[in-house]
């Protein structure tokens, strides 16, 4: 089966509990419709660069999974449906990276970053 990554930002006025059960809730959705949920990471609430439906911020979720195309398409219908969610962006990848992602990770952890007194 192919292999998706999910990024889905929630209305900023929810409770952490309810963004979570947004993920509950699409998690279910793709394994019901024969998928599989890799990873799920909250990366909680965080500004946005614009304004979407007149929210400056968002609570932010990823997800990583293994689900034929129906499976996601059904669950980007139902999410587009949904009143909590502003938006939800789907990249086909022809891996999953291990370990936690780049959002989860410390500054001190993320090696592949150049220092600002190295850029001359």
């Amino acid at each position: 089966m192919p292999l998706y990554e999910h990024v889905m930002i929630a209305r900023q006025d929810l409770s952490n509990a309810q963004a979570e059960g947004l993920n509950d809730h699409f998690s279910a959705v793709l394994t019901d419709n024969g998928g599989s949920v890799v990873d799920v990471e909250y990366w909680g609430v965080k500004t946005m660069a614009y304004k979407i439906n007149k929210n400056r911020k968002g609570h932010y979720s990823f997800f990583r999974t293994d689900a034929p195309s129906a499976a996601v398409q059904e669950m980007e219908r139902l999410a587009r449906l949904h009143d909590d969610v502003m938006r939800v962006l789907t990249i086909k990848v022809d891996e999953h990276e291990e370990g936690p992602s780049v959002q989860m990770q410390k500054r001190d952890e993320r090696d592949d970053r150049r220092r600002r007194d190295d850029r001359r």
